[in-house]
């Protein structure tokens, strides 16, 4: 999937129309039956089944439908379960750039920018419930999963379900990501897909549970490991590429600790700092040819990533510091290149630069939860995303920069800043 692309001056993109709120259209029944039309191909080359569990108790009823976020084939399979079910779709705004997007407003899709706060969605999903009377389709996660695990959730979705008051249903698939990881440049394997379909709660269960329960529900629902699925069902992905681009989710080496030296090629991850090499093999897990083997379980090494930021962070001396290209979306026409910028990331969030001076965005730590970052984003490159409900800042750095980082440095930097904030407030009361 390609985004349009123009260069344009900055000064020329602060003239250009804004994205204008519209009200979420019915979806049309003739546009999704083509669309579902569309999918059989994907849904037949995947063999593609589902499971539901008690989704007798939602009926023909409009619902809230939260489905995890692994790959370009997501939305296909929600038609394959869900049709001929009217969805509203919550689908990012870069997503409905161009002539698609305006495909996919009559699809009954509305836009939304990743990881920032808009009231006007909650309003908007709303509408699509009570007034149009569909159900809604929305990714909690909003950005594909690095590691095969959820992305990090937003905190008070139960206070989403409890203004809404409509049954909730998840889907959780398997299978999906291991056919399609973000990380291996878009090379599709062949593996059979399902998915469990779940209605976690009913608007009576919703009335009666606390935000902070109706949360675990869905933190329970997206507990999934894939790379342990695919281990613990003996899914064999024996093709001769599926290291490739592994380095972009483990970044760090833990033989010797450099970072950016990895590499991912073939069927093996090599660091090339130490020398050291491990092989992936048909289940996905690691064993290092020589030595012994740190992480054999992805998943464990990219905790250790994790791990590893986070005392950084606390020591004080995170920094990100790299030279961009920088694109900009204001509406649904695409993105603009602007040139060459800055960005820097550390304990107070982000700052760029770029247009000679002209462009100077900060985004604080406790802007987002997480980051938007991205592998290969519309085939362009590794990217970090940021701004606002007005500007969205694609910054794309060097190979030798990890946006997996980056995006590591942002959830727990969010955790230590709203911690730090609810300790002050206990003192003060």
């Amino acid at each position: 999937m390609k985004i349009n692309v123009r260069k344009l001056p900055y000064e020329e993109v602060l003239k250009l129309p804004r994205l204008q709120h519209k009200t979420p259209r019915m979806p049309s029944r003739l546009l999704a039956t083509v669309v579902r039309i569309v999918c059989i191909p994907t849904l037949r080359k995947t063999r593609f089944s589902y499971t539901t569990e008690r989704m007798d108790l939602v009926g023909e009823q409009p619902c809230l439908i939260l489905m995890n976020h692994s790959s370009f084939t997501d939305m296909k399979l929600a038609f394959g379960i869900f049709y001929p079910r009217r969805m509203g779709i919550v689908t990012s705004v870069d997503a409905m750039s161009g002539i698609l997007g305006k495909l996919m407003r009559i699809l009954g899709c509305t836009p939304t920018h990743k990881y920032v706060t808009d009231l006007s969605l909650i309003k908007d999903i709303k509408y699509m419930l009570h007034t149009n009377r569909t159900s809604v389709l929305m990714y909690p996660e909003a950005g594909y999963s690095f590691d095969g695990r959820a992305t990090t959730l937003p905190r008070k979705m139960g206070a989403l379900m409890k203004r809404l008051g409509v049954p909730v249903v998840t889907v959780i698939t398997r299978g999906a990501f291991a056919r399609d990881p973000l990380y291996n440049m878009l090379q599709v394997r062949d593996v059979k897909v399902s998915a469990h379909v779940k209605c976690i709660a009913t608007p009576e269960e919703i009335r009666e549970k606390s935000v902070a329960e109706l949360d675990a529900l869905l933190d329970e629902a997206f507990s999934f490991d894939n790379f342990a699925w695919q281990r613990d069902n003996k899914v064999s992905i024996d093709v001769p590429f599926r290291a490739d681009g592994l380095h972009r989710t483990l970044y760090k080496c833990p033989h010797c600790g450099a970072e950016g030296r990895t590499e991912g090629k073939g069927v093996r991850l090599t660091c090339h700092a130490c020398g050291k090499q491990w092989e992936m093999d048909e289940y996905g897990q690691l064993s290092a040819l020589e030595g012994d083997t740190e992480y054999p379980h992805i998943p464990d090494w990219y905790s250790w990533q994790r791990a590893c930021v986070r005392r950084e962070l606390e020591e004080g001396t995170y920094l990100l510091d790299t030279d961009v290209e920088i694109a900009i979306q204001v509406n649904l026409d695409g993105v603009c290149m602007i040139g060459p910028g800055r960005l820097t990331q550390d304990e107070n969030g982000f700052h760029l630069t770029g247009a000679d001076g002209a462009l100077d965005y900060k985004q604080s730590a406790t802007a987002s939860h997480t980051l938007y970052a991205d592998y290969y984003w519309y085939e362009i490159g590794d990217v970090i995303g940021i701004g606002d409900n007005e500007f969205s800042y694609f910054c794309f750095p060097g190979a030798d920069v990890s946006v997996t980082k980056a995006r590591l440095a942002t959830e727990e930097l969010y955790k230590m800043k709203r911690a730090e904030r609810r300790q002050s407030t206990a003192c003060t009361t």
